[in-house]
């Protein structure tokens, strides 16, 4: 079962750096690079750990841990700084935060301390399957079902798949759906996205089925029921 992993970062390049490695690892990660856009993500879909940056804009990472805690959400936080000072460790620790690692820091710890964090603190699992008329998916087993028939996803087809249906009815725009599934936006020459729109039709519209993924032009893709 895929660990579901939020990295509120506000420095691009570290959460460029650090999707592309725990996604590796096995993790489905999403990313925030501020403040409010963390506390949005969280109240959108709580993950299984937050590694959450100290020095982030609108609202740095010690009021984002305060927020989190006195709304009673204890989802496990890791916390980054730059700051090396025991006060700095000390106030992190204190806003809430239940482990802190300081910058630079080897990969290799972080994963160490990210499953240190999920063994004392098991994810609850409370929503497992997502319907949207004859589709089915199950995001704990990462399997999806359309009309019955199992359908055979690469891991970004499923990705993809789950956030749309996370948001059916809704209208996601491209760049939403570049940083949710890749963590960043490739620009607006890039085909990827709709390559794996493509995919994801041809698997999903069998046969004597209605079409469930429909491009809004100029802003994105929505699933809907026919």
């Amino acid at each position: 079962m895929s660990h579901t992993v939020l990295i509120a970062e506000d420095d691009r390049a570290i959460r460029d750096s650090l999707t592309r490695a725990l996604t590796l690892e096995g993790y489905v990660v999403r990313t925030a690079p501020d403040g409010a856009r963390t506390l949005a993500a969280l109240a959108e879909q709580r993950p299984d750990v937050l590694i959450l940056d100290v020095m982030m804009p609108a609202p740095d990472g010690l009021e984002v841990c305060r927020r989190l805690r006195a709304a009673g959400d204890r989802t496990p936080v890791l916390m980054l700084t730059a700051r090396v000072e025991v006060p700095d460790r000390i106030a992190g620790l204190d806003a809430g935060a239940d482990d802190y690692l300081v910058k630079p820091f080897d990969v290799d710890e972080l994963f160490a301390r990210l499953r240190a964090l999920l063994r004392r603190h098991p994810p609850e699992r409370t929503e497992d399957v997502l319907t949207v008329a004859d589709l089915r998916i199950e995001p704990p087993a990462r399997r999806a079902w359309r009309a019955g028939r199992e359908l055979e996803l690469s891991r970004t087809e499923f990705d993809l798949l789950e956030l749309l249906a996370r948001h059916a009815g809704a209208v996601l725009d491209q760049a939403t759906l570049y940083e949710r599934i890749w963590g960043y936006d490739f620009g607006p020459g890039s085909k990827n996205l709709a390559v794996f729109i493509g995919y994801l039709r041809r698997k999903l519209d069998l046969p004597g089925l209605s079409p469930l993924i429909h491009t809004v032009r100029g802003v994105g893709y929505t699933l809907r029921e026919p």
